[in-house]
């Protein structure tokens, strides 16, 4: 948590003139899709809260909450569907007791072209930082604002190993693959 505000504190130095667009958590979405061997799981998981910073019509930066108790399977069904879950909560994956919320931090934004941006940002899961880049939409529209965006995360990269080819050999068709995607989409208010 200390890592999250000193990373925020240093992003709003720059941006005392920045016009702050606060997130509407029900009106936004966090879409996930991983895939294995044998098939793929597509879920869901609540932005908690954020922000995202406007200055002169651009994006200037901002930072998403992630609510990574809220994450949900929506391919399977009933006991599936719930035993999934818990094994993506549990240890071998997020751990959300211990870490029950993950954080997008926009360190950079670099237009290319009408409403899009190549992103430079800081991912944070299990309290592992990683600087990760992604092309984003961001529409600012009067006292609102529409972001969009895919993600390609490794989640080795964030400690989480199971059914790993990375760290474990001999998986075969148990093996999931390292990369899953996020489909990001915020509203944002004045």
């Amino acid at each position: 948590m200390k890592l999250i505000l000193s990373t925020l504190f240093i992003a709003l130095a720059g941006l005392i003139t920045a016009q702050n667009y606060l997130v509407t958590p029900e009106k936004s979405a966090v879409k996930w899709h991983a895939e294995k061997v044998t098939g793929s799981h597509d879920g869901v998981v609540n932005v908690k809260m954020g922000e995202i910073w406007m200055k002169e019509g651009k994006l200037a930066g901002g930072i998403v909450v992630i609510d990574m108790e809220s994450i949900v399977d929506t391919d399977l069904e009933g006991e599936w569907a719930d035993k999934l879950v818990k094994h993506l909560k549990s240890p071998d994956f997020f751990a959300t007791k211990e870490f029950p919320t993950s954080t997008i931090v926009i360190n950079k934004a670099i237009p290319q072209g009408k409403d899009r941006y190549k992103v430079e940002a800081t991912l944070t899961i299990k309290n592992i930082s990683k600087e990760i880049k992604f092309i984003a939409m961001v529409v600012e529209n009067g006292k609102e604002v529409h972001a969009t965006a895919d993600l390609v995360i490794d989640r080795s990269e964030f400690d989480v190993r199971y059914g790993s080819g990375s760290f474990f050999d001999d998986l075969g068709d148990k093996t999931i693959y390292d990369e899953f995607n996020m489909t990001v989409d915020l509203k944002a208010v004045n």
